[in-house]
C-alpha cells in the first residue's frame, strides 16, 4: 500500500527546514509569503521580537480595488507592490525573502519581483 504525504505537509517541512537559515532581525526582517488557494498574503516580520511590521494581502481593499480575481499572477504582484511601498514608508529598506515552502514560481515569483521593482533589497 503507498501511503503519500499531503502537499502541505511536504511543504511545511520545507518551510521549518528554510526557517533554521532565515531569521528577520531589526536591521533587516523577514518577508514571509503565504499563498492559499484564493488569496495571497505577505508579512514583513522582526523575528527577535516576534512582531508583524507591516502586512498585505488580496484581502486589503487597496489590492482587490487594482484586480478583477484575487488568486492570480497579477494579484500577486499588486500584493509585493503594496507591501513594498508600505515597507518603504516605514523606513524598512532590506529585507529576507522568506518563500514559505513554495516553489519560487508563479505567484510567489511575481510578488518578489514586483517587491523588488518597488524599491525592496533582498
Amino acid at each position: 500500500m503507498v501511503n503519500k504525504v499531503s502537499r502541505t505537509k511536504v511543504r511545511e517541512k520545507k518551510h521549518l527546514r528554510m526557517r533554521h537559515h532565515l531569521a528577520g532581525t531589526t536591521e533587516r526582517p523577514r518577508l514571509a509569503v503565504f499563498r492559499s488557494n484564493k488569496h495571497m498574503y505577505a508579512q514583513i516580520i522582526d523575528d527577535s521580537v516576534g512582531k508583524t511590521l507591516i502586512s498585505a494581502s488580496t484581502l486589503d481593499a487597496e489590492v482587490k480595488d487594482q484586480v478583477e480575481f484575487t488568486d492570480t499572477v497579477e494579484a500577486a504582484a499588486c500584493v509585493g507592490t503594496t507591501v513594498a511601498k508600505r515597507a518603504l514608508e516605514a523606513g524598512i529598506k532590506e529585507v529576507v525573502f522568506d518563500r514559505g515552502g513554495y516553489i519560487y514560481k508563479g505567484k510567489v515569483q511575481a510578488l518578489a519581483e514586483a517587491a523588488r521593482e518597488a524599491g525592496l533589497e533582498f
